[in-house]
């Protein structure tokens, strides 16, 4: 039998307090539904979908509402923003109700800047927040490996996370030095997260 060490123990823990909090929520499972749906390769819904579900439910309210839902994935045989468009509209179709935005990471190196990435996680390690690069999947029951799954009636739930769990159960808001910090603190004031999570710390790099 394996024995967790202490730093894994509590990713564990965290893992399992985010799935209750999804199974919980009729309007995520669903979002996450529809979204497998599509079969996109290293899918995943991403940013608020799970970082402002966790601050809602650490600060005690209700969940507040989907903004959007970013449905991330990689496949770098296809750069087109033409193809986002047409899994947008499918998903409106799918699920009307939600304000879906679809982006392949697999070309955002474009938009950023920066050199191609490896992979969804790889991309996800490049946004502005380490707190926004939290994503979830679902898998057939058993298709996904290792410690990161949780089972929900007959599905597996499974988290990717480019900087790990604890800062967000900390509820630290906390620059990534890959990105601008004026990018940080633009996002920081337009968006308003300080007003709304007034139990929120920024955790800043200095240029």
């Amino acid at each position: 039998m394996s024995v967790l060490k202490e730093g894994e123990l509590k990713l564990s823990e965290y893992q399992l307090k985010l799935g209750q909090w999804i199974n919980g929520s009729p309007r995520h499972i669903r979002a996450l539904r529809a979204a497998s749906v599509l079969a996109l390769p290293q899918w995943s819904l991403a940013a608020g979908f799970v970082r402002n579900l966790a601050w809602d439910r650490l600060h005690g309210t209700d969940i507040t509402p989907f903004t959007d839902i970013d449905l991330i994935y990689f496949d770098p045989s296809d750069l087109s923003r033409e193809t986002e468009r047409h899994f947008e509209a499918e998903l409106r179709v799918l699920a009307p109700e939600y304000p879906w935005s679809v982006k392949n990471q697999a070309r955002m190196h474009l938009k950023n800047g920066d050199k191609p990435y490896s992979s969804m996680l790889d991309a996800m390690g490049y946004w502005p927040e380490k707190e926004t690069a939290i994503a979830v999947s679902l898998s057939p029951d058993g298709a996904a490996m290792g410690d990161n799954s949780l089972i929900s009636e007959g599905e597996t739930i499974v988290f990717s996370s480019a900087f790990g769990l604890e800062s967000l159960f900390q509820l630290q808001l906390t620059h990534n030095p890959k990105r601008p910090l004026t990018l940080f603190n633009h996002r920081v004031r337009t968006k308003g997260w300080l007003d709304t999570y007034p139990r929120l710390q920024i955790s800043a790099h200095k240029p």
